[in-house]
C-alpha cells in the first residue's frame, strides 16, 4: 500500500472555483493586480534598516569573513623547458626510474616466462 496521503482540503479549491465562476458570471468584481506597484513597495522590504548603517556594514563584514586561515600557495620551483626534444623525456624516465629501483623491473626471463605461459586470452 502507497504510503501517499489523499487527505486533500477541498475548501480552498472549492472556494476558488466558486470565486472564477462569478466572476465570470459577472457576480463578483475581478481583484485588481497592479504588479508595478507592488514591486515597487516591495523594494522597501528587501533591506532592513540596520543595513543602511555602518553598523549594518560592519555586522555583514563580520559574518562574511573568513573563519580560519588560508595560507598562501608558494610557487612552483619546477623550470623544465618544455623543447619537444624525445631524449629529453628519455632522460627524464630514467631518473624518475633510478629514484624507484626495483619497481617495474622486468628481466628477459621474467619476459620469457610469460611468453612460455602463453598470451594473452589463452589458459594454459
Amino acid at each position: 500500500m502507497s504510503g501517499v496521503n489523499n487527505n486533500v482540503d477541498t475548501s480552498e479549491s472549492y472556494d476558488a472555483q466558486q470565486a472564477v465562476e462569478d466572476i465570470a458570471g459577472g457576480d463578483r468584481k475581478a481583484p485588481d493586480a497592479n504588479v508595478e506597484a507592488d514591486y515597487e513597495a516591495s523594494k522597501q522590504f528587501s533591506v532592513s534598516d540596520i543595513d543602511r548603517t555602518s553598523e549594518g556594514a560592519t555586522a555583514a563584514e563580520a559574518v562574511t569573513s573568513p573563519q580560519l586561515e588560508v595560507s598562501e600557495l608558494e610557487p612552483s620551483t619546477l623550470t623544465e623547458d618544455s623543447t619537444g626534444n624525445p631524449n629529453d623525456y628519455k632522460k627524464m624516465a630514467s631518473d624518475a626510474s633510478s629514484s624507484t629501483p626495483n619497481v617495474g623491473n622486468v628481466s628477459d626471463d621474467l619476459v620469457q616466462k610469460a611468453l612460455e605461459k602463453g598470451s594473452t586470452g589463452e589458459q594454459g
